[in-house]
């Protein structure tokens, strides 16, 4: 696997690491495609549950606008869907997905958390989707099902920071947990899987995450992202003030 992401294979769990500290682990399409295909082979082997975690100071920062004076808006829209595709990926396992989190994590970095079934962060972890004021809507259905449409509504249109006692009351993580417990939390998540056969938890899941909105979440985002001026947008947005 490209060493952009660091798999640690068990028996029952796999562990994902994204591995580009020196980027905040923003989401270069080389680290989207490690993603997508471990995902896709954890799913292979029957894995029951996957782990997704951050190396250096944060889980995700999102987008990689690191080579936006050479991607053509052709080239933006695709890895904008690419990164559609993989968060479909992740919200429709059939295997546990937990997110371990910290940090300040943007945009798409927060959709992964948000694909996850069960989120777990670190106090000083932080929140934002930017995306919006360059006129994205990625996730946003899912982000919806998880705190309700008022507070995505107020979270979404202000592109307001906001930290993880807020994001513990309005249920987009369930603990508040520092990294010296999360090896006790992955234990115990082995631990907790092991009730269910494969069979149930995976019809179990068939039901409370179904997959009858991943057309309408990627024709939202094409929309959204193919409207002209999306590389003027995404530069007016990271011009300093």
């Amino acid at each position: 696997m490209s060493e952009v992401l660091e798999i640690e294979r068990r028996n029952q769990a796999w562990i994902f690491t994204l591995n580009r500290p020196q980027k905040m682990n923003a989401l270069a399409p080389e680290l989207v495609q490690a993603l997508t295909e471990g995902i896709e082979a954890a799913h292979q082997e029957n894995i029951p549950l996957m782990i997704f975690k951050g190396s250096g100071k944060n889980f995700c920062a999102g987008f990689d606008f690191s080579d936006l004076d050479t991607a053509s808006e052709g080239d933006l829209l695709q890895r904008i869907i690419h990164i559609e595709i993989l968060l479909d990926l992740l919200a429709t396992s059939p295997a546990m997905t937990v997110a371990l989190c910290h940090g300040r994590n943007f945009g798409a970095g927060v959709d992964i958390i948000a694909s996850c079934k069960k989120r777990i962060a670190t106090a000083n972890t932080t929140f934002r989707f930017p995306g919006i004021k360059f006129g994205l809507i990625l996730g946003t259905r899912r982000f919806q099902n998880i705190v309700g449409t008022q507070n995505a509504l107020d979270i979404l249109s202000s592109t307001r920071t906001f930290e993880a006692g807020e994001a513990l009351n309005i249920g987009l993580i369930q603990q508040v947990r520092e990294p010296e417990d999360w090896q006790s939390l992955i234990e115990q998540a082995e631990n907790n899987n092991a009730i269910l056969s494969d069979v149930t938890r995976r019809n179990l899941y068939k039901v409370l995450y179904p997959d009858t909105e991943s057309d309408q979440n990627l024709a939202a985002l094409v929309r959204s992202a193919a409207a002209p001026g999306l590389k003027e947008r995404i530069r007016a947005y990271l011009k300093p003030n």
